[in-house]
């Protein structure tokens, strides 16, 4: 483990920023998902044609939130050396909104959108903050690895949160309670299994980063000064522009897979609310080695021969699910989805690093963010519109959201890591010599 880490840095400490993907992954996991997206369309929505677009289009807003505040919130950490600081007040702000799902009831739209666009808008927040740590955490050439050590520690996160879940749902309808009754007390378990499992990385985890004392602008001239700096020079970042381009077709897919999965077993599968949360479970495991797995490939052969292997993965996965008549051929294609999806989210994040500059993490993972929250705005919307005009047409609704993987795995082509490799080293060599004349 050692040799993968950056200097000055423990083991200790890189298990505790892992343990946030550990944290945060009960969140997505289970108000995503699992539970919360299939009772948002048959219980709050009570089975609606629009049930699904409404689900989506409340996830939209969350990400247009994101994608809004982003480069403000990436400026401000580089500038002020806060990123844990701000990723405290993101954790705070994804525990007490989750919570408050709790008070969610049948019909209730008017306040299930806002609690569920405020609680993804922080946890969005926070999942830009803890990835801008991994440059400072991994030496260059073992990113991939110790990305992947988080992504397989979250995936086990959610293991976690579904099995007290599934324990629960078990008791509850033994018991003859019904999702109005036990959904809601799964927001309040998942909440606060969020807050407990992230204290280490909060207790260990170190900011690094020096604040930029020659910065001297407004902070929300310089948030967006910069990014329309580093929107206008994209050309001498040619390759991070355009996996960045690649990244938003293929998470578009990525995004109304895991937004939409258990509303798709349920509608177009008709599996009840267990056997939708031990699917997810079940695929939680193999994502865990997915991500481990392919964490140790990509150093081995390489970011994008990895990111296009999982691609193809993906496209695969769309086509048995579109064509399953059964459990069967759906929980292979489930599986197969984990198996991809640990791996491409993993592999995603180490090559933005691999390709920023050092001094403009934060502000580049946000521009990361910005593609993958974009995505989440265009794959879920993709499919619920299908869905809603096809008259709740589930399958036709996943196989036209499945072509942003092909998108994806074509723009993939055109991506150099070793020309963007020199183009960051490059940026940043010049940076320090300006600093240095002034």
């Amino acid at each position: 483990m050692a040799r993968s880490l950056a200097a000055g840095v423990s083991g200790r400490e890189v298990w505790a920023w892992a343990m946030y993907d550990f944290a945060n992954s009960g969140y997505t996991t289970v108000v995503i998902t699992a539970i919360f997206n299939a009772y948002f369309v048959a219980v709050v929505a009570g089975n609606q044609p629009w049930g699904t677009f409404a689900w989506t289009a409340a996830l939209a807003l969350s990400y247009a939130l994101i994608m809004l505040m982003a480069p403000l919130v990436g400026a401000y950490a580089d500038l002020h050396a806060a990123k844990k600081k701000l990723l405290l007040i993101s954790t705070v702000g994804c525990v007490v909104f989750t919570a408050a799902l709790a008070l969610v009831g049948p019909g209730q739209i008017w306040l299930a959108i806002p609690l569920i666009a405020l609680s993804n808008f922080f946890y969005g927040s926070g999942e830009n903050l803890i990835a801008a740590f991994l440059p400072e955490l991994a030496r260059g050439r073992a990113l991939g690895k110790v990305s992947g050590w988080g992504w397989s520690l979250g995936y086990l996160g959610g293991l976690v949160s579904l099995g007290a879940c599934l324990v629960y749902v078990d008791w509850a309808e033994a018991h003859g309670r019904q999702a109005a009754d036990f959904v809601p007390v799964i927001m309040l378990i998942t909440a606060a299994l969020f807050a407990l499992a992230s204290l280490p990385t909060f207790l260990f985890l170190k900011e690094r980063a020096i604040p930029q004392t020659h910065a001297r602008h407004h902070l929300v001239r310089e948030a967006y000064t910069r990014l329309g700096q580093t929107l206008h020079h994209a050309a001498r970042y040619r390759d991070l522009r355009r996996f960045l381009v690649c990244t938003l077709f293929y998470q578009a897919g990525i995004q109304a897979v895991i937004s939409l999965a258990a509303i798709y077993a349920q509608q177009a599968m008709h599996f009840s609310t267990r056997d939708t949360i031990l699917l997810i479970f079940v695929v939680n495991i193999t994502a865990a080695i997915g991500a481990f797995a392919f964490g140790y490939l990509q150093d081995r052969i390489g970011h994008i021969q990895t990111i296009a292997l999982t691609l193809v993965l993906w496209i695969v996965m769309v086509l048995l699910a579109w064509g399953a008549q059964g459990p069967p051929m759906f929980w292979l294609a489930a599986n197969l989805a984990g198996i991809a999806m640990g791996a491409s989210q993993s592999a995603g994040r180490a090559l933005v690093g691999l390709l920023s500059p050092a001094k403009r993490r934060a502000e580049f993972f946000g521009l990361w963010g910005l593609a993958v929250k974009f995505s989440s705005i265009l794959g879920p919307i993709t499919y619920g519109l299908a869905s809603w005009l096809s008259r709740g047409d589930h399958r036709l609704a996943i196989l036209v959201t499945g072509s942003y993987f092909v998108v994806g795995l074509m723009l993939l082509g055109g991506v150099d890591v070793l020309r963007g490799r020199r183009a960051a080293l490059r940026s940043q060599r010049d940076s320090t010599l300006t600093l240095r004349e002034a």
